[in-house]
């Protein structure tokens, strides 16, 4: 049950829940989830850390770049149904609805290079 529990809490953060949607549409870094989310750098990190902790996402170096992805192959097959079955659960809420045009107009050249 504690395994169950920890999933439970992880996806009980609304700002968790807004970076999985958005980590759905592509790969981001730290930088592009911070600007979206207008939150701190630290505060996005540690959301980061629990969601990859419970198999949600994973993170892959490309260059000077950490990309954070959906999980696509999670060990926990609970993981894959939540994410699976998000669209039917939020995809019609409004900071979901504001964080997808967000995201388009969000560019990492410029933001990380501040």
């Amino acid at each position: 049950m504690d395994k169950t529990n920890n999933i439970f809490q992880t996806l009980s953060d609304p700002n968790r829940l807004r970076i999985l949607k958005m980590l759905q549409a592509r790969s981001l870094c730290v930088c592009e989830i911070t600007s979206v989310l207008e939150i701190g750098t630290s505060t996005v990190s540690n959301h980061l850390s629990i969601l990859k902790k419970d198999g949600f996402i994973i993170d892959e170096k490309e260059g000077k770049w950490v990309n954070y992805k959906i999980n696509p192959r999670p060990a926990d097959d609970r993981v894959s149904s939540i994410l699976s079955t998000l669209d039917f659960w939020i995809a019609d809420e409004t900071s979901i609805i504001n964080d997808k045009k967000k995201l388009a107009n969000v560019n990492r050249i410029t933001l990380c290079m501040k």
